[in-house]
């Protein structure tokens, strides 16, 4: 393994975050509490950009719109890819240059394209991607005429869970043989500069076929469009870099996929571009809870904790599963025992799931790892619970990045009783 190995390899393991700084935070700041560590974000993506040195990088916005965490990827250089309208002027706020930022909406509400349009139309060099067209029509009815990339299906779907494997899904782009149709016409009322498709997210080493099949038929459909005379810039084959979520688990083998992805999109005139989301981010981020409740039940321990589903979601919605570590002091001398960790939500899914842990007791600090993608972004206020403050590490300082939300800002959105 080389040095540059070493100082940067590619899994950060929940073990590897030092157990007295991540008390002290959570006496500083309470619990639950995110934590999320910018430096290894940007460790994270020189990474992905050494395994993808030719390609334009892209993070997909939607695992994180912390503000630092958009920053320090502006500061790399990266690009950045949004979902809606609110990421998009985030991300815009933030300093991302216009020129290296996506619009990547599906079926976007009319509120959200009349601001990506207007935004499109402010910032020179912003591309809107556009999966119907549907939405093309929108556009134009928008009077927008600027930059313009065409979102396939390319029916092939690959991911962690069938709620996130999208190439497949009707719901995602025009259908693959209507492409070419689709951007002829596109091509009459806007700057056609790129194509775009997503197999899905949590790829891994297992599902690789499915990512390449995507990847060659993009190739496919480049060179096709090619001889058709258009002249396209890039050629987007998404993201869905997978992470390992337990401890066990190999970490992505990314020289594999970048050489597999390069291998199957063959010779093309445009410039390949991924969106990496997950894989920038998840190892970068923690969740600190404290237990509140042990209750001896007939199949064993319940363990009860201040963060639920409405802190972390992805175990509730996609049984997504999030190794545990008491960081309790002198836990690593208690009998280890196989529990159920539940959160505080009226809600039998609202479980953090089966972990074996030191036997807990009230008051141990738990940190809940790989959690710095999708985790405070699905946070919600369901059953009126404010969303938990956020801390991001840069250089070894914490600072403040979400506040803890109060009832008062529960409520705070809804008109006053009259007198």
């Amino acid at each position: 393994m080389s040095a540059a190995q070493v100082r940067n390899p590619p899994v950060r393991r929940l073990a590897d975050w030092p157990a007295e700084r991540l008390r002290g935070l959570a006496d500083e700041y309470g619990t639950p509490l995110y934590v999320l560590d910018a430096d290894r974000v940007r460790e994270n993506y020189r990474r992905m950009a050494d395994a993808f040195p030719e390609a334009e990088v892209y993070y997909a916005a939607k695992a994180n719109t912390t503000r630092p965490v958009l920053r320090t990827l502006a500061d790399e250089g990266a690009g950045v890819e949004c979902a809606s309208a609110g990421e998009l002027t985030r991300v815009l706020d933030a300093g991302v240059p216009a020129e290296r930022v996506h619009y990547t909406a599906v079926n976007p509400p009319a509120r959200d394209l009349d601001v990506a349009a207007r935004l499109a139309d402010e910032h020179s060099g912003l591309t809107i991607t556009a999966g119907a067209a549907d939405t093309l029509d929108r556009l134009a009815e928008r009077g927008y005429s600027g930059r313009v990339c065409l979102r396939v299906n390319p029916g092939v779907g690959a991911g962690h869970h069938e709620k996130v494997a999208t190439g497949a899904d009707a719901k995602f782009g025009v259908p693959y043989d209507r492409a070419v149709e689709v951007l002829d016409a596109a091509a009459e009322d806007f700057e056609v500069v790129g194509l775009h498709a997503h197999a899905g997210s949590g790829i891994s080493g297992e599902d690789l076929s499915a990512h390449r099949e995507l990847v060659s038929r993009m190739g496919d459909l480049a060179r096709e469009v090619g001889e058709r005379g258009l002249d396209i810039e890039f050629v987007d084959v998404g993201g869905g870099f997978g992470v390992p979520y337990r401890p066990d688990d190999d970490p992505l083998d990314l020289d594999a996929v970048a050489e597999a992805t390069r291998e199957a999109l063959g010779e093309v005139e445009a410039t390949l571009a991924v969106e990496p989301g997950r894989y920038l981010v998840a190892d970068a981020g923690v969740v600190l809870t404290e237990v509140n409740t042990v209750k001896e039940v007939p199949k064993g321990v319940v363990v009860g904790v201040g963060a639920g589903m409405t802190t972390l979601a992805r175990p509730a919605i996609y049984d997504a599963h999030h190794q545990i570590r008491s960081l309790a002091s002198g836990a690593e001398t208690r009998p280890e025992r196989e529990v159920v960790v539940s959160g505080p939500v009226c809600e039998s899914a609202d479980t953090l799931g089966d972990h074996w842990l030191p036997d807990p007791e009230r008051g141990d600090l738990l940190a809940i790892g790989n959690s710095g993608a999708y985790g405070y972004e699905m946070a919600s206020q369901y059953n009126s619970r404010p969303r938990p403050a956020s801390v991001v590490l840069e250089g070894g300082t914490a600072s403040l990045a979400r506040r803890r939300e109060t009832i008062a800002d529960v409520t705070a959105v809804e008109p006053e009783d009259e007198a």
